[in-house]
């Protein structure tokens, strides 16, 4: 059955064959409970007959396997037979044997046939003759080759002559055994061909009885929709289905109608922009992906080369580059520095190494969009830059692409890519180009911050070891100078009294710095762990204990506060010993009491009872009194408060509070 051609105005799809018919059978009931009627009483009819005969089948394929399992078992008694033989043999020759592991084997055997068992499945055949036949095996078994068996094992040596005598019997009957169930299963095979043929004869049958209804209730009508949403997507909007029934399918072939005069109307350029738009989507997702991944590759840690040769490869793979180059200029001279290069002839980066900007098209990119040359094009490179431009030429290199890299406006660089064909970069694209730059000087800038961030810190660290010098060793060192003086007067004198008076001084001077050296190198060796400021304190009175005269008491309480991480803790140690070092030479005193507080805040009081001193006449001194500037700049690397009390003949106090807001984590 075929459609019928179109109408002469080529805008209706015809029906099909036997369509009227099935008007006229509609009209005499409603059309969807007549059809949901069909369908259900030929389902049904089919079910049953199909699950009849598979019924059918699957009980003699069942059977067939239960009797397949026997065979396979009834066949084992042979071996298994042979195989006691050979254990009587063995252990007959003295060889170590396995005949009662044997023999019961093959009981267990022959219980499994008499048995069964559903589960494998495993069976005799229902048939008079097999089970007879078992019994037959089953008798020999227990009342012959069994008891000649277990004479031959009790014989003793030599060779079991009862047993090998009646095995070849036992053997015959298990053979008539396998060939009956054989044959059983034979006909059950026959059986089962029958069936399976019968059950392919009735699905062919039954499958053209079917196709048959299904097409006359559904096909013909599909297919009349089928041409119709065809010639749509021909956009053939004119196309039109008949309407000749009232039922599921002539509702659906009206709304077919409307949805298509709908399309009609609406339809002008659609796909084309919608291909447009998504085009344009998937740039955007692209150039996306390659931004977010850029950035959070260029915010991994590494060295500059690395990071722009992995930045340059990235790039050249986004946009099919053959050749690239990243080139940073030069804070001194101006000149662009080539960093690295990737697909680039040997010749022409060693050419490259160092050039002023002007003098190339690769410094030909501002800060604020991205360049494009084409090498061959007439103006393409100014006269300045010719040379460099046949250099490329030469390489095989007809179009360049130049971007700037820049951070906070500061143009750091530029990086290039080298095409072998004529190349034109899209609007968006020269704004991906500009924005990598952009990533790229970031990138490059941090790792100058980072760099710079390490030179201050060192630079911090050696002024303070510079002041503490100062503060020790250098007035210990002026005052055994002026002393060398004076002892070069005396000697050119001979004045031994004079001398007498001034070598204790030099020895006094000698051993006072000396002192002041290994302190000032106990503490620039000086490194914690968490939670190892208790100790360090305690050294530090400890040392002070043995170099000084005075008594000093330690007060360390720990009140619940967190432990300090190792950089606060050693700048709070360093107060200490500067504090304690200052009371030492200075204050003349004979007590110290030090005491610490680790509670929300962390607290540091070390005080004496020494001459003191004139806060006035310190202020006065500015930076020149090194010990007390050391212990300032320590206070403000904590972000702690440091007071300084003291008066002339009342004493001296440091004290330093670290509050819980400028605490770290340890």
């Amino acid at each position: 059955m075929t459609s019928s051609p179109d109408s002469a105005a080529g805008s209706t799809i015809g029906s099909t064959t036997g369509s009227t018919s099935d008007s006229a059978e509609s009209a005499a009931a409603p059309f969807p409970r007549r059809l949901s009627t069909r369908i259900v009483v030929l389902s049904t009819v089919a079910l049953a007959l199909v699950l009849a005969m598979i019924s059918g089948t699957l009980w003699l394929s069942w059977q067939l396997e239960g009797a397949g399992a026997a065979i396979n078992d009834a066949g084992s008694l042979r071996m298994r037979a042979n195989a006691v033989a050979i254990a009587l043999w063995e252990a007959r020759t003295g060889k170590p044997a396995q005949v009662d592991a044997q023999m019961r084997q093959l009981d267990e055997t022959l219980r499994e046939l008499r048995d069964g068992d559903p589960a494998r499945p495993l069976f005799l055949p229902a048939d008079a003759n097999i089970h007879a036949q078992f019994e037959r095996v089953a008798s020999a078994w227990s009342d012959a080759l069994k008891p000649a068996a277990l004479h031959d094992l009790a014989a003793g040596a030599g060779e079991p002559s009862t047993y090998i005598g009646l095995l070849s019997g036992f053997v015959d009957e298990a053979n008539g055994l396998v060939s009956l169930i054989e044959r059983e299963n034979a006909r059950k095979t026959a059986w089962l061909r029958i069936s399976q043929v019968a059950l392919a004869a009735l699905s062919c049958v039954g499958t053209v009885a079917i196709v048959y209804l299904l097409y006359q209730w559904f096909v013909a009508p599909v297919q009349r929709l089928q041409d119709g949403l065809a010639r749509v997507e021909a956009r053939e909007f004119h196309t039109r289905l008949p309407v000749d029934a009232e039922d599921e399918f002539g509702h659906l072939a009206q709304g077919f109608n409307r949805m298509v005069a709908e399309l009609q109307a609406l339809y002008q350029d659609l796909a084309a922009r919608v291909d447009a738009k998504t085009a344009q989507l998937a740039a955007q997702n692209r150039e996306l992906a390659t931004l977010y991944e850029m950035a959070a590759f260029l915010n991994t840690p590494g060295p500059a080369e690395s990071v722009c040769h992995d930045f340059l490869t990235r790039v050249m793979r986004e946009f099919d580059a053959e050749g690239g180059t990243v080139r940073v200029v030069s804070p001194d001279d101006g000149n662009l520095h080539l960093l690295v290069s990737e697909g680039m002839p040997e010749a022409l980066t060693l050419a490259e190494q160092c050039m002023p900007a002007q003098d190339c098209v690769c410094g030909g990119a501002s800060a604020e969009a991205p360049v494009v040359f084409g090498l061959r094009a007439p103006g393409g490179a100014s006269e300045a830059n010719a040379a460099f431009a046949q250099r490329c030429l030469k390489a095989g290199f007809v179009s360049v692409a130049v971007s700037a890299i820049v951070a906070q406006n500061e143009t750091l660089g530029t990086f290039s890519l080298h095409f072998r064909e004529e190349r034109e970069i899209s609007a968006s694209g020269i704004q991906l180009l500009q924005t990598l730059g952009r990533h790229l000087g970031v990138a490059l800038m941090n790792r100058r911050l980072v760099a710079l961030g390490r030179q201050l810190a060192v630079s911090e660290e050696r002024n303070l070891v510079a002041q503490g010098l100062h503060d020790s060793i250098a007035q210990g060192l002026s005052f055994l100078k002026m002393q060398v003086h004076l002892l070069d007067g005396a000697a050119g004198r001979g004045d031994l009294d004079e001398i007498r008076e001034i070598v204790p001084l030099l020895a006094g001077g000698v051993e006072e710095s000396y002192d002041d050296v290994r302190e000032l190198l106990l503490n620039f060796r000086t490194k914690l762990a968490p939670g190892k400021l208790r100790l360090a304190v305690e050294d530090t009175v400890a040392r002070f204990r043995r170099q000084s005269d005075a008594e000093l008491t330690l007060d360390y309480r720990d009140e619940g506060g967190p432990p300090l991480p190792p950089d606060q803790q050693l700048q709070v140690l360093f107060v200490l010993q500067e504090a304690l070092s200052n009371t030492r030479k200075h204050a003349e005193a004979l007590h110290v009491h030090v005491s610490v507080l680790n509670g929300r805040d962390f607290s540091l009081s070390v005080a004496d009872d020494g001459v003191g001193y004139d806060p006035a006449e310190i202020a006065s001194r500015g930076e020149s009194h090194v010990g007390f500037h050391i212990m300032h700049e320590r206070a403000r690397r904590l972000s702690a408060a440091l007071t300084l009390d003291s008066s002339p003949g009342n004493g001296a106090r440091v004290a330093l509070v670290l509050p819980a807001a400028s605490r770290l984590a340890a």
